[in-house]
């Protein structure tokens, strides 16, 4: 019992910048790890000393993690990220106290721990969410410790000072709310209303956006501002297809017609082969995976559009848009292509000639120089 209750009075005791510079973590990666993060929230570098600021004074806050109906790849991609790694992120940046795949305790020890996290810790502490929540049939589909998934939620997110919603099954209800829905499954939100969530869907989260959240509400005490659907704007205010490297081939009317056709390999658009990133909001092309080496697009796979609502049940993965928006009226890509191509063909005649004119122009100069 002393170690725990020393444990827990030392937990709080230091900044996150001390804990750091104790691991071996030198003030130039510390600066260098700020200005990321808040390149990741997409504030002005002027932003970054408020950043280096508050984390230089912030005491790491609790964090519980709770998985419910998921596939677990939230956490893994957790376990992957390299900036910070899962262990600057576990021992430094946040107090995970309860965290079903990482931490050591299990069975009932583990439910001790939660329950005493909760009391102890009520209103101050952040909730993570991975995975749906079954609510059919008083919610008998998922069930821990001898609760149901639904009871576990109302009890910790209802206490939590902010409860985020990592991956699309979090957010949304994901593929287990996929028609016909057998077990009722539902996001956060609607699992427990009232309550102050903030979605980070995708399959999986982006581990980069969800650290700059919570770096976001260490910094400034309340979550990052957020569009209709619950998500961060820094992370899914603009549409992957305004930033996918392959839009000039879009604007070109250059698209894949077969998977590994001769435009695959040479990275055409892929809107044609279903890819649905002219209809959806997300930071993949400009944050990446895998320490931003790549992203789906980039590897050659169109978005599935995995980070909006129902992407499951209403976007075939590899039936093509019927129309993309965001060119005045809605036109499908041949015609964007041909009115493209044309615009190019039409600006190409009109440069040549008017440089037929000036080269007529100039011979009349010279024929009039010479009869003078």
């Amino acid at each position: 019992m002393e170690n725990e209750q020393q444990g827990s009075a030392e937990k709080g005791a230091f900044s996150v910048s001390r804990l750091l510079e104790e691991r071996g973590v030198s003030r130039r990666d510390f600066l260098k790890f700020c200005s990321a993060v808040t390149a990741a929230m997409a504030l002005p570098a002027t932003m970054a000393p408020k950043v280096v600021q508050a984390l230089d004074k912030v005491q790491r806050p609790t964090l519980i993690w709770l998985n419910f109906q998921d596939c677990t790849g939230d956490t893994e991609a957790l376990l992957r990220a390299s900036n910070p790694t899962v262990g600057e992120l576990v021992l430094d940046i946040l107090s995970v106290d309860y965290h079903e795949t990482i931490m050591a305790a299990a069975g009932h020890q583990s439910e001790a721990v939660l329950e005493k996290t909760v009391k102890e810790y009520a209103g101050k502490y952040l909730c993570v969410v991975e995975g749906s929540i079954p609510v059919k049939d008083g919610g008998v589909y998922g069930c821990v410790g001898g609760k149901s998934f639904h009871q576990v939620a109302k009890q910790v997110c209802g206490n939590a000072a902010a409860t985020i919603a990592v991956g699309t099954c979090a957010a949304y209800g994901g593929i287990a709310a996929a028609a016909p829905n057998p077990s009722g499954a539902v996001g956060v939100k609607d699992a427990v209303p009232g309550i102050t969530v903030l979605n980070l869907p995708g399959c999986p989260c982006n581990a980069d956006n969800l650290t700059a959240v919570v770096v976001h509400y260490l910094t400034f005490g309340k979550l990052p501002a957020m569009d209709s659907h619950g998500r961060p704007l820094f992370a899914h205010g603009k549409r992957i297809h305004d930033n996918c490297e392959r839009r000039p081939h879009f604007d070109a009317g250059q698209y894949v017609e077969v998977w590994g056709d001769d435009a695959h390999r040479k990275g055409y658009c892929l809107y044609k082969m279903g890819c649905k990133g002219p209809t959806t909001f997300h930071n993949c092309p400009t944050q990446r995976f895998n320490d931003k080496l790549s992203w789906p697009v980039a590897a050659g796979h169109g978005c599935v559009g995995c980070s909006e609502p129902q992407f499951w049940d209403t976007s075939p993965l590899y039936r093509r848009l019927p129309n993309v928006p965001g060119f005045g009226i809605e036109k499908s890509a041949d015609k964007i292509g041909l009115a493209f191509a044309g615009g190019v063909a039409g600006a190409f005649a009109i440069h040549g000639a008017l440089n037929a004119l000036r080269k007529d122009k100039g011979a009349d100069h010279e024929t009039t120089e010479g009869g003078e």
